[in-house]
């Protein structure tokens, strides 16, 4: 797929194709027609791999999901060769064309991104994203906007209905469904709801009982002042859910419902606010009771949340404290000892917090985002003992397992699970299912004052059950993912960059000493070098110059020095290894994104840009810059400025490695 038309005119005629909603090709502003619905579905696929080759099992496999006939190569050829004629009719016969190409992996259509509808909706998505994560909320709303507005009705309509289930798009159905909760989300929170609404309506129909979904568009429309059709959009889709699935609403969907009643919807100023829709029955248990829990699991507010607490009783009634004493107690991880550096973050913290528990009526989010070991974890938790105070309530903690190369990710029943035992809940007593946990979690914070420390969270959708919805309670969200959904909806970014030579030098002073490093100044500074500040990488490095003072730092040095380019001398340490560390960001990755990751080594220049990492790779302009964006959003690179990115040193390392091994 090229980055840009063809100079010359090369490519003939100007070409635009749809794919979200009718399947449609315009040549000059003249609709073609497609032929049969199986050349229309060929076409569908091949616009939906945006610029990727299409392989021949693929292509038999759409048009014959179970054992394709002998002749259906043949067929499939057939139908590639009307659409190529069509795309080009000058093309002379037996020509291999400009468009519809054949390639070892398969066949591809090659396009500029502003000839097909999914490439430009994509595109002003990312860009809404982007504008999400550094909090420009109206931004990210119109680009969102923008982006919907290419979307005309259900992905490849036109096609047979077996053929549209294919999984490349009910993928890209999906991805409008979660750019239109991020469009209202970003909407509500700069008060341009209005906007937002039409594309709002066409996702809940597209799939009418998501209910995050309606509740968004619940919302919205008492934003807008259409109160009375919000209550009606609630009483449909709570008689949809009863009528098809046999449930009632969930915690989202009801708190929406509750705030529209309450009159109580404009423009969010702090976060997301979600209050619990109805009350969760209170079952009073007594001293005596929690005393005859076999397992003794009803510890006192704020203890930390084990992860590893045991499921509920099959058919266990739900249990609430009807009030558990407020004491303050919190088992959170411990602070660091010595903790240095990191006053201007601290500081934002500290203002963030102020703001928030100053705002009535709104709980809030922060998110704390980074490269790998760059401390994230170390300064959530050591704000966290310094603003205890604020918080009488308690203290929750959960490790999410976002990053974590040796286990999956924790699910969000899971962490509801270990957030109730810490608040005092007996685990045989708690309700079955996320949403009636996260109802019983949410009443629980009601008119509590507690800093929740969500710590490595995998993504939005993880987090949302784990948000408090209670007025004065704060989340600090730590992750290695951009989260634009969480951004989006409120929650105050703060990015970590490795800390300034001063503050890393006074850590690795703290670490192994100040009359080390006054005594040896320049191999100290050559180890903050080879070191590239990172805070994980200092510590490896201090571990071990701390275990033998014997050994001095310019010897240290130098083994950094004979070990550059390489992850040796930052890994095995009893602290942390560098190199698993970053493994779990790159495990992450697509293998397009991992593969140009591995390659990044090769690129010589002081910067990267989208056109370098294509040349470097192979790739059009276009699939560079969205992989580019893919590493940015896991923080394997870092975008200073759009459209330009660096990568640290070590990460520049372990790319190599990678390269090696791969």
């Amino acid at each position: 797929m090229s980055a840009d038309p063809a100079p010359g005119g090369a490519r003939g005629a100007a070409l635009r194709f749809e794919l979200l909603g009718p399947v449609r090709v315009w040549r000059d502003g003249t609709e073609l027609d497609l032929g049969f619905p199986q050349q229309r579905a060929l076409l569908a696929l091949l616009l939906a791999y945006e610029g990727r080759p299409v392989p021949a099992g693929e292509l038999l496999g759409l048009l014959w999901p179970g054992h394709p006939p002998a002749s259906a190569p043949n067929v499939v050829r057939r139908y590639l060769g009307a659409l190529r004629r069509l795309l080009e009719p000058d093309l002379p016969p037996r020509a291999p064309g400009r468009r519809l190409l054949r390639h070892p992996g398969g066949h591809l259509l090659e396009v500029t991104p502003d000839e097909v509808d999914l490439l430009r909706f994509r595109e002003l998505t990312r860009q809404g994203i982007r504008a999400a994560v550094t909090g420009r909320a109206e931004t990210a709303a119109l680009r969102f906007t923008e982006a919907l507005g290419e979307w005309r009705g259900p992905v490849a309509m036109g096609i047979a209905a077996a053929a549209r289930e294919h999984v490349r798009f009910t993928a890209v159905g999906r991805e409008l469904l979660e750019t239109a909760r991020l469009a209202a989300d970003a909407a509500l929170l700069c008060g341009q709801t209005a906007q937002i609404l039409p594309a709002l309506r066409r996702a809940t129909a597209l799939d009418p009982l998501d209910e995050p979904l309606h509740a968004r568009l619940i919302l919205s429309l008492a934003a807008c002042g259409l109160q009375a059709e919000a209550l009606t959009a609630y009483e449909d889709v709570r008689r949809r859910l009863a009528t098809e699935l046999g449930i009632t609403p969930g915690a989202e969907l009801a708190a929406a419902h509750t705030r529209v009643l309450r009159q109580d919807v404009g423009r969010l100023t702090s976060g997301p606010r979600v209050d619990v829709g109805r009350e969760t029955p209170v079952v009073r248990v007594s001293r005596a009771d929690a005393a005859a829990d076999p397992r003794g699991e009803g510890s006192a507010p704020g203890a930390a949340a084990d992860l590893r607490g045991e499921g509920s009783a099959p058919g266990a009634a739900p249990a609430v404290p009807e009030r558990t004493p407020s004491t303050g107690h919190t088992r959170l991880p411990p602070d660091i000892h010595g903790f240095t550096g990191r006053e201007a973050e601290l500081q934002w913290l500290t203002a963030a917090r102020d703001a928030v528990t100053g705002t009535a009526g709104a709980p809030a989010a922060v998110w704390i985002g980074g490269m790998a070991g760059v401390g994230k974890t170390a300064l959530a938790v050591h704000w966290a003992h310094r603003a205890s105070g604020r918080f009488p309530d308690g203290h929750l903690y959960a490790a999410l397992r976002g990053s974590d190369p040796a286990r999956p990710a924790a699910e969000p029943e899971e962490a509801l699970r270990a957030m109730l035992t810490a608040l005092g809940v007996p685990t045989t007593r708690m309700p079955a299912g996320a949403a009636a946990l996260t109802g019983l979690y949410r009443t629980l914070l009601a008119g509590r004052r507690v800093l929740v420390v969500l710590d490595d969270a995998a993504g939005t959708e993880q987090l949302r059950p784990l948000l408090p919805a209670a007025p004065g309670c704060l989340a600090l969200v730590t992750s290695r993912h951009a989260l634009p959904g969480l951004i989006a909806s409120g929650a105050r970014p703060l990015r970590l960059e490795p800390p300034p030579a001063g503050d890393a030098r006074a850590m690795l002073a703290r670490l192994i000493g100040a009359d080390r490093t006054a005594a040896e100044s320049g191999a100290a500074d050559e180890i903050l070098l080879r070191s590239g500040r990172l805070p994980l990488a200092l510590a490896v490095v201090a571990e071990r110059a701390a275990a033998h003072r014997e050994i001095p730092l310019a010897d240290t040095a130098a083994y950094l020095r004979e070990t550059e380019g390489t992850l040796d001398a930052f890994a095995g340490g009893a602290t942390a290894d560098v190199r698993v560390v970053f493994l779990g960001s790159y495990r992450l990755l697509s293998p397009e994104a991992a593969r140009l990751f591995r390659l990044l080594p090769r690129h010589e220049g002081s910067g990267l840009t989208p056109a370098s990492a294509a040349a470097l790779a192979g790739l059009p302009v276009r699939g560079a810059r969205r992989l580019l964006g893919e590493l940015a959003e896991t923080h394997l690179i870092t975008e200073h400025t759009p459209g330009h990115y660096t990568l640290h040193r070590l990460l520049r390392a372990f790319a190599a490695e990678r390269a090696r091994h791969t």
